[in-house]
C-alpha cells in the first residue's frame, strides 16, 4: 500500500512538472515558520508519526521550512520535538491539499 501511494506521488509530481510554470516544482524556503498553516502541519507530521510507530514524541517547534507547489502543497519541515524530555530534531515530508482536507505524512526521520 506504500509503495502504492509513493507510485501515485510520483505520477502527480511528474504530470504537474511536465506542465509547471515558474511557480510550480521549485522548493522555496518557508519565510515564516511561525505561520499557523506551518504549524499545524508540524504537529500533524508529530502526531502521526507517533500514531504510525507508536512513539510519544511531543511538539515543541519548527525551526525551518521548504515547501513545494505540486498537487497541492509539499512541506520539507525541520521540527524540534521532545523525547523523553530532550528535544530533538526531525525532519519530515507532508503532503498538503487543503481544499480536500487532505493531509499525507510522506516520510519522517530522525533525530537528525
Amino acid at each position: 500500500m506504500h509503495n502504492l501511494f509513493i507510485l501515485t506521488f510520483l505520477i502527480m509530481f511528474l504530470s504537474c512538472t511536465k506542465h509547471s510554470s515558474a511557480l510550480r516544482g521549485g522548493w522555496k524556503p518557508i519565510p515564516d515558520v511561525t505561520d499557523p498553516t506551518v504549524v499545524s502541519i508540524g504537529k500533524f507530521a508529530i502526531d502521526e508519526h507517533d500514531k504510525e510507530s507508536h512513539a510519544s514524541l511531543k511538539f515543541e517547534k519548527v525551526i525551518k521550512g521548504d515547501q513545494q507547489l505540486v498537487a497541492g502543497m509539499n512541506y520539507n519541515l525541520t521540527i524540534t520535538a521532545a523525547d523523553c524530555g530532550a528535544d530533538k530534531n526531525y525532519v519530515a515530508l507532508v503532503w498538503d491539499k487543503p481544499w480536500e482536507k487532505f493531509r499525507k505524512l510522506v516520510s519522517f526521520k530522525g533525530p537528525v
